[in-house]
């Protein structure tokens, strides 16, 4: 497949024609092209966030699940509902709270008449069979209601009364989080953690990006959003995104990304050491190439260029590594320590 080289830095949403199988390059232009009428339908109630908006495509169209951290108030509902309408998938929303029990989340057994005067016990499914799920402030509820997402998010199914009920592909979960050291809060654990592809971290907006929220939204009801694409769309997505190639070197440049932050190992370097507790494990790597796989689609191009892995770093690596005690002490923040693993780590290409 061959892609014009793009002379100015290529918009969100850009529009190539790209060659190949004809099934593949079908989906891909149909895929590129529609980014510019999801943006448009986004930008009905959204305003700004655009990195957000990416990180989050990105993850959706790689089939990974999202953690959106941010403070109260910042449309991070909105916008995962607004994407389940756009791509007419079912979605569910479970507001997370302390007394939140995890078959509250998963569904439960309950007796049945079963018609011949006898009773049995029959599964009525929880809000979890959805296409798309919003575990909304997740870190509100304790580790046992938490932990009620492990088996769905990794294996696509939940096992009820030894009986496993497999749930509709595509099938996403993205939880909100307010910031930790708000009360009232309980830190995800690690393990859990592992299994969100990126943690998209949502700021608040500029003054001026604020003062349109705020106009348009005491202005009248908000424009309706309109269905693009299906569930069947998304998976057709997702077996395109994995035959993007990637050269052997831009995945050696992911593993060694991941590697270098794990502290005490061979080669780790010495910042590590210092402010590191705890590194990214496999998935890290696993993560940064599909996500750059999916980046790069989205951006027009047939392969994996160093700048989608760098791209990706951040969002890929924040929540997967640990900073102790020493980091905070001396007001260490994970953005800093990644941003210098991207320096010490070269890219394929890259000047020594």
């Amino acid at each position: 497949m061959s892609i014009p080289v793009e002379s100015t830095p290529p918009p969100l949403l850009p529009t190539v024609a790209l060659t190949g199988f004809a099934a593949e390059r079908a989906t891909a232009e149909r895929l590129i092209e529609g980014r510019a009428k999801i943006e448009a339908e986004l930008a009905k109630v959204i305003v700004g966030q655009r990195e957000v908006i990416e990180q989050i495509m990105v993850a959706l169209m790689a089939g990974g699940h999202c953690l959106i951290t941010g403070a109260p108030g910042l449309a991070k509902t909105l916008l995962v509902k607004s994407i389940a309408q756009i791509f007419h998938l079912k979605f569910q929303r479970v507001q997370f709270t302390p007394d939140l029990m995890p078959a509250d989340i998963t569904g439960t057994e309950i007796l049945q008449d079963d018609g011949n005067g006898g009773r049995r016990l029959a599964f009525v499914p929880g809000p979890i069979f959805a296409n798309m799920i919003l575990a909304d402030e997740i870190n509100r509820t304790p580790p046992k209601t938490q932990a009620a997402l492990l088996e769905a998010m990794q294996e696509h199914q939940v096992t009820a009364a030894g009986v496993r009920h497999p749930l509709e592909e595509p099938f996403f979960v993205l939880a909100t989080q307010n910031p930790i050291e708000m009360e009232g809060t309980y830190p995800l654990p690690e393990a859990q953690l592992d299994r969100f592809m990126f943690n998209v971290v949502m700021d608040y907006l500029p003054e001026a990006d604020e003062m349109k929220v705020v106009a348009q939204t005491t202005a009248g009801r908000p424009a309706a959003i309109d269905a693009l694409f299906s569930g069947e769309d998304v998976q057709r997505f997702h077996e395109l995104v994995r035959t993007v190639p990637v050269a052997e070197e831009m995945i050696r440049y992911a593993v060694r990304l991941a590697a270098a932050s794990r502290p005490q190992q061979a080669g780790t370097p010495d910042f590590i050491n210092e402010w590191v507790s705890w590194g990214a494990g496999t998935r890290a790597g696993q993560f940064l190439i599909l996500g750059a796989k999916a980046r790069a689609l989205l951006r027009g191009r047939a392969h994996v260029a160093a700048e989608d892995i760098e791209a990706l770093a951040v969002p890929v690596l924040r929540h997967r590594i640990l900073l102790n005690y020493r980091a905070e002490a001396e007001g260490i923040k994970i953005n800093e320590v990644i941003k210098r693993l991207l320096s010490f780590v070269k890219a394929p290409g890259a000047s020594a």
